[in-house]
């Protein structure tokens, strides 16, 4: 590969100055398309990008932070990279806040809250603006935190009656209640729960609750046997799948509802592995509706969260509250309940 000609020699770093020469316009031109502060004609824009990126010009974050006080880093912090659901979610923040001239700072706290702590900490070093969480259930030192350095945050993937928080999502609860109810209307009322660890999760806990809140009010109970927490992984719903359709035919569920559609997917494989028929001998839910489940065989029936809006809105939400605006301080995004081949009524 021919290595690209640098416009700029030397040792030094390129300056604001090297570019506007080398583009051959004005340094206020440069300074509208790096800091995106003002209209540039798209041709000239194209022509400064290329001219940055030939002489790799960086601007200097800690001078520019210095002359305005503000850094323009927003920092997110999520649960875990393994589901597909908070990348999807998480690039559209970034999308959003980006075009409007912010940089995403991510970090992944492996639901440790604790460690989520100490996230903040390092984030608030770091000067963010406003930090972006998810779900409500947070270290009280955490919140503390925020508040005592003046912090913007919002939450994620969730909404509660039960505070204050500004939060851009839905009620877990109601979800969980929303699935149940669903399969109840088919028929069901033997019911088995594959849930995320509840432990330091709590759209994980509410949506349990919302599920046995829902089969209680029609006098089924279920028992502490009949939910197992795992990890989300497609072995770990298998694995839980197992343990469930192992049981005596009478006392097998004939509905499994489970914490996301990667559990629903090893709980589909291993009932079909041990010769199952879904859903003429068990109805299985997810909650997401990430991409794959239209093309499982059956497709799932899931709960679908609108996870690009959610970043959207929240993006919005952040950037609103740093121009000095009150936006609401609870955004709702509704779920919609897909219902697809992994369920049908029960089997007289």
């Amino acid at each position: 590969m021919t290595p690209r000609k640098r416009l700029h020699s030397g040792t030094n770093k390129p300056t604001l100055s090297d570019v506007a020469k080398a583009a051959g316009v004005s340094t206020a031109s440069v300074s509208r398309v790096i800091n995106n502060s003002g209209p540039v004609n798209p041709e000239l824009r194209a022509k400064i990008e290329q001219t940055i990126l030939k002489l790799g010009y960086v601007r200097d974050g800690a001078a520019r932070a210095l002359a305005s006080s503000k850094t323009r880093i927003v920092g997110a912090i999520i649960p875990t990279i393994d589901n597909a659901i908070f990348a999807s979610g998480i690039s559209e923040l970034e999308k959003v806040l980006y075009q409007a001239g912010y940089t995403l700072m991510l970090s992944v706290s492996n639901y440790d809250l604790e460690h989520e702590y100490r996230q903040i900490r390092d984030m608030l070093e770091q000067r963010v603006e406003a930090v972006a969480l998810v779900g409500n259930l947070h270290l009280p030192e955490s919140y503390a935190l925020l508040e005592q350095h003046q912090k913007l945050y919002v939450n994620l993937w969730t909404l509660s009656e039960t505070n204050d928080h500004p939060s851009v999502g839905f009620d877990n609860r109601e979800a969980g209640a929303k699935i149940a109810n669903y399969l109840l209307n088919l028929g069901h009322t033997q019911f088995a729960i594959i849930s995320g660890i509840r432990t330091g999760n709590d759209r994980a806990q509410e949506r349990v609750r919302g599920v046995t809140e829902a089969l209680a009010a029609e006098g089924i109970t279920i028992d502490d046997a009949d939910i197992i927490e795992c990890r989300y992984g497609i072995w770990e719903g298998r694995h839980a799948a197992r343990h469930l359709m192992r049981r005596p035919d009478n006392e097998r569920p004939t509905a499994v509802i489970c914490g996301n559609d990667v559990l629903a997917f090893g709980c589909i494989t291993e009932c079909q592995h041990l010769g199952l028929n879904v859903p003429e001998d068990v109805s299985i839910t997810g909650v997401d509706d990430l991409p794959f489940s239209e093309h499982l065989s059956p497709a799932l029936t899931t709960l679908h969260i609108p996870s690009k809006t959610m970043g959207q809105k929240a993006a919005q939400y952040i950037l609103d509250k740093l121009a000095g605006n009150e936006p609401e301080n609870r955004i709702t995004v509704s779920t919609q309940l897909i219902a697809r081949d992994s369920t049908a009524p029960l089997k007289k």
